[in-house]
Parts: structure tokens; sequence; C-alpha cells
């Protein structure tokens, strides 16, 4: 496959020196990448910074340094990125074996159960205190737009929402302490 380089001149002197300098720029990522695709990759960014980026009228030299500076620090980017995906990756079949914690029929049960004391408990909450409750933690709506919503104060709605989380914590306390007196 053969590269097709654009004879036709750009309008910024910046990109003019880009495109003369392509090659170069495409072989220094390589060095910091290891692989030449990536390192296209690398320039392509650098390509889509530059049309965005102030005209600059220094003199070429100084465009030069400065198109190697960024393809440089976007390349180590890269390499830093595809270092930490790969500490942390692994083959797929590994995700098939991974022990869930606390998966037995028992604790299933129980987190169940408390759930359906948790919105039982919910239920007996008034019902502005319930929904801006609910918007906040369930659906993360801000708390300024739920003060919005209601016609009140923020810090109402944050008093709301601290209400509706300590009957929720008394009522899931008082449920452990009857589950533990009953197995005794």
């Amino acid at each position: 496959m053969t590269e097709q380089v654009s004879t036709s001149r750009c309008d910024s002197p910046l990109l003019q020196a880009f495109v003369d300098n392509r090659l170069i720029l495409v072989k220094i990522a390589a060095r910091i990448t290891g692989c030449r695709s990536r390192a296209e990759d690398v320039v392509q960014d650098a390509f889509f910074r530059l049309q965005s980026a102030p005209p600059i009228t220094s003199s070429i030299k100084a465009q030069l340094s400065y198109l190697f500076q960024i393809v440089r620090n976007l390349a180590i980017d890269h390499y830093r990125k595809q270092a930490l995906e790969q500490k942390y990756a692994g083959p797929e079949e590994e995700g098939l074996n991974v022990v869930i914690q606390g998966a037995s029929p028992e604790t299933s049960h129980i987190n169940f159960s408390t759930l359906e004391h948790i919105a039982d408990a919910l239920t007996e909450l008034p019902v502005r205190t319930r929904y801006a409750f609910e918007m906040y933690r369930l659906h993360g709506v801000p708390q300024k737009d739920i003060a919005k919503e209601l016609g009140v104060s923020p810090t109402l709605v944050n008093f709301m929402i601290r209400d509706a989380l300590v009957h929720c914590r008394k009522v899931s306390g008082s449920r452990a302490e009857a589950m533990t007196a009953n197995r005794r």
C-alpha cells in the first residue's frame, strides 16, 4: 500500500510543517509506542489538536520543536495508557472463573430481604422526602435540581435526604438485631 500525501498547501504554516514532516513525526512516535500503527494514531491525534490550536508565527525551527514536543507527549501518554490497560487486562476466560463474594443462597436471601425492608421504610416517609431521597441516591439528580423541582431550598433537600437515610439505617439496623435474636 503506497502512502499518498496531499501536495496542496495548508492555510497555517504550522499545519504545513506538520504535513511536510509527517513521516518523521510517525517515526518519533513509533520509537516511543513500539508500534507503527499506534504511532499513526498518535500523529493523527496531534493533527486534530493542531487544527484547533491558535496560529503560531514563530520561526520554522520553533514550529518543528513544537510539533515534535506535541507528538512526543501524546506518544508518552498513549504508551502509559497502554501499559496501564495491559496491567489490568487479562484473557476473557479469567473473568468466567471469578468468585462472587457472598453469592450463597442465604446471603442472597438476606440481601433481598434487607432491600425489601428498606423499600418498606421508604414508603413510611413523607412523599416529598422519599422523592428527594430516590432522585438523589438512585437517579443521581443534583440536590439543587431537586430543590428547584420541589420549590424548596437546597438546604431543605439536604436535610430530607439525610432524614431518609437515617430512617433507612434505623430500619435496617433494627432488622439486623431482630435477625440476630431469632438465630439464638
